[in-house]
């Protein structure tokens, strides 16, 4: 990640929302902008999310090359709640322009908002506890975590690294 979602005081920034915020581990309160997204929506049990994950990005990467949008940012997971037995989620990626729907492939966006952020740094594994210490955070702050998250998959994984040297970026929408 580049440095444009910053050091800011809590509640007083503005960022795009592409996951190229700053990689500090300590939460922050940034306001982001809506961005257009190409994603692939689906209700899927736990189990099935890294399977999903994989089908959906193979169909994402060929729609948009198909159409020449260009995307702009890491891959995204954004949960429309929290996850329970299933989520109900969008994969994608902020894309230039707006994508016409092919196959599962469908324009959406990422909300304007006003949103709790912080790094999660290791593996995937680790991700539920990272959003429970935000969630924590929010409500720390006397404010109320929302239902509406994301994560910005800054590392991209392959099968021989580290999984200690993954970057995913958290972001909770602020009911308040």
């Amino acid at each position: 990640m580049s440095g444009n979602a910053s050091s800011q005081q809590p509640g007083t920034g503005t960022d795009t929302g592409t996951g190229t915020g700053s990689e500090s581990a300590e939460p922050a309160i940034v306001l982001v902008e809506p961005q257009v997204t190409a994603v692939v929506r689906g209700v899927v049990p736990l189990a099935g999310l890294r399977d999903f994950f994989d089908a959906s990005f193979r169909q994402l990467t060929g729609a948009v090359s198909r159409q020449q949008v260009a995307l702009i940012g890491p891959a995204f997971g954004l949960y429309h709640r929290p996850p329970g037995e299933t989520t109900d989620l969008e994969v994608g990626f902020v894309t230039d322009r707006a994508v016409h729907p092919e196959g599962d492939v469908v324009v959406s966006a990422l909300p304007a908002a006003r949103v709790a952020r912080t790094v999660h740094r290791g593996s995937f594994d680790g991700l539920g506890d990272s959003w429970e210490r935000l969630r924590a955070w929010v409500r720390e702050q006397g404010l109320t975590p929302g239902d509406v998250m994301w994560e910005f998959y800054v590392t991209e994984p392959t099968p021989d690294m580290d999984p200690r040297d993954l970057r995913t970026e958290l972001n909770c929408v602020i009911a308040d």
